[in-house]
């Protein structure tokens, strides 16, 4: 605060200072730094936002899986053993996204089955091998199991029944764009999908099946879920999902590992 101060016959404009300015001063400026910090927060969660919607358009696959006559893995054609137990993890082992953070229910089935619709339009589908992996299975009477931990197991089990995988095989040159398709949930004898160790899962699946647990050949993209080799299942970590390659290449250390490399 200034004041105007005679001294000596001269008017001088003094300071003086004010001691509740300082604190109202303080408190405004305090006042402003927190509402700019505000809009920044605003400003980050809806470029965080804009970012997850932009990944999660890349889910789908790029186009429609049809099954190709000499697309199978080349493993279940050789004449060598074959697990009698093929389990599968689902999030991003046979599909690209986390069903219990990427999918917001309620879902649809799109293009004859091959893609689903969430609430909000994103569209989600298997990685591009897997309809055929799953149809092989089928064909050499391989039992099929799924075990997953999410934490949205009916939406897990919704999207497996939503998703199709096509029954009739064609040529690579085939001009016909029409398939039979079947539910990828009844491609699958035995399904364990909850939250929890992996072990749990596989216990309750040798419960059920019957099958040793050397006989078992289980895909999973968390390295974290070898603990299930403690009980004797073969773990094959995949990184960018379940392919024909990844499947030749898990079968064949199934083999070496159980010394199973002759035919039988």
């Amino acid at each position: 605060m200034r004041v105007w101060v005679i001294t000596n016959q001269r008017a001088q404009l003094v300071e003086i200072p004010n001691e509740t300015a300082a604190p109202q001063q303080y408190t405004t400026t305090l006042i402003r730094r927190l509402l700019l910090w505000k809009i920044k927060l605003v400003l980050l969660v809806l470029l965080i936002d804009q970012m997850v919607r932009l990944n999660r358009r890349s889910f789908s696959a790029p186009s429609a899986p049809t099954l190709l006559d000499d697309h199978s893995p080349s493993t279940f054609s050789d004449g060598l053993p074959l697990p009698k137990l093929m389990v599968f993890d689902l999030d991003y082992t046979l599909w690209p996204f986390w069903v219990d953070t990427h999918v917001v229910p309620p879902i649809k089935s799109r293009d004859n089955g091959t893609k689903c619709v969430d609430k909000w339009g994103e569209i989600f589908s298997f990685y591009t091998d897997v309809p055929q992996i799953l149809s092989s299975l089928r064909q050499k009477n391989i039992q099929v199991a799924a075990a997953s931990r999410t934490h949205a197991p009916d939406l897990a089990r919704d999207m497996l029944k939503l998703l199709h995988v096509p029954t009739t095989p064609t040529t690579s040159n085939s001009s016909s764009s029409k398939s039979s398709t079947k539910r990828a949930l009844d491609f699958f004898d035995h399904l364990q999908i909850f939250p929890g160790s992996k072990i749990s899962h596989f216990r309750k699946l040798q419960k059920q099946t019957g099958v040793g647990y050397e006989e078992m050949l289980f895909f999973d993209d968390e390295s974290r879920n070898r603990e299930v080799e403690e009980l004797g299942v073969l773990m094959w970590l995949v990184r960018d999902g379940v392919d024909r390659e990844e499947v030749d290449k898990a079968v064949k250390e199934w083999r070496r590992r159980h010394r199973r490399e002759a035919k039988e």
